[in-house]
Formats: structure tokens, sequence, C-alpha cells
């Protein structure tokens, strides 16, 4: 199911390179988002507006930022309590 929806981000031109290259990160993630949202086949994929999808595309890229932070976070040594979180701004804080 989130293949579809990756090649829908891919078509509409919605994806940077890093994005494309992380083709498999990028499908994980958007099934998640589309499981969250209660999105659960293709067809309802094909009919979501350009808007939606867009929309659906942001959160994964904030899942996908929230789980590099953690990883740096983590690859330093720090502890599980010093995870980087984004405020509402958009930026991170500890």
């Amino acid at each position: 199911m989130s293949e579809f929806a990756f090649f829908r981000f891919k078509s509409a031109n919605m994806l940077s390179e890093d994005e494309e290259r992380d083709k498999q990160e990028m499908i994980r993630l958007t099934e998640q988002v589309l499981d969250a949202r209660g999105i659960e086949c293709d067809a309802r994929i094909a009919k979501i507006s350009e808007d939606r999808l867009r929309e659906i595309l942001e959160e994964v890229r904030k899942l996908r930022r929230k789980k590099k932070m953690n990883k740096v976070g983590s690859d330093d040594g720090s502890s599980n309590e010093d995870r980087y979180i984004q405020n509402e701004e958009g930026s991170y804080i500890k």
C-alpha cells in the first residue's frame, strides 16, 4: 500500500533526491502515517487530493527527522533521556 503512496509522491515531484534514494525507509514511514490516519488501501490513496498527499508527506518527513535526531543522540553516547524533540516552530530542542 505505502509503495503506491511513494510513487504518488514521486510522480508529483514531491520527493527530494535523498528521499528517493531512501525509498524503503520512506515507504516504511509512510505506512506508519497512513495507518495512523486509517488509510488502508491503494484505492483510497489513489483518490487522495494532492494537498492531502502533501500533508501525509510532511508527517513522513517529521517522523524521518525525528528518527535521525534520535539516532544522532544515541550515536554520540548520550542516554535515551537526551533525545531531541521538535517544537511547534519546527526547531529541535532537548
